[in-house]
């Protein structure tokens, strides 16, 4: 019996643009939406993150967006904020790095796109001079993060204060 022939995609990693915004909100609405009942009107929150995704993209020099496109149409995205640590004196990494966001359409997934925006995002965040990412895995996705040598820490405490949901 012969193997399944695999059809090679071809795709673009890239950082995203202030022009990507209108997409990457739809992108974002599919990833939120897929873990549980929107509350806002889709609409409106397309308009909103539209927004605030432009002048993030425009004006923070915290925030760094890639995009994975195939044939000129974004299929996924992944988000980076670096966060900022008080000035120490010793000789120590002044930042950490928190991955957000990270989605792909489900048809664009196990292609090797997901591996390659992380790779690429681990080394911004190490240009960057980073001293650890962080992030919150969903269950299906924590194969990928530790393919890439994520793992669990013992020494990182959180305290949830907002709304559950």
């Amino acid at each position: 019996m012969s193997k399944p022939r695999t059809t090679k995609v071809d795709f673009e990693i890239r950082p995203a643009r202030t022009s990507d915004a209108p997409e990457l909100a739809k992108l974002r609405y599919a990833l939120r939406a897929s873990t549980g009942t929107a509350t806002e009107p889709k609409p409106q929150f397309i308009d909103r993150c539209t927004k605030w995704m432009r002048d993030h993209l425009q004006n923070e020099m915290r925030w760094r967006c890639l995009t994975a496109e195939i044939d000129s149409r974004l299929v996924g995205c992944l988000w980076i904020q670096l966060v900022e640590k008080i000035p120490n004196p010793r000789q120590e990494p002044e930042c950490h790095a928190y991955i957000t966001n990270f989605y792909l359409e489900e048809f664009a997934r196990g292609k090797g796109m997901g591996s390659r925006m992380l790779a690429m995002a681990i080394d911004w965040c190490k240009q960057e001079g980073a001293d650890a990412v962080i992030l919150w895995p969903t269950e299906r996705s924590r194969s990928l993060y530790e393919r890439q040598g994520f793992a669990v820490r013992d020494d990182l405490l959180e305290l949830r204060i907002g709304r559950s949901a």
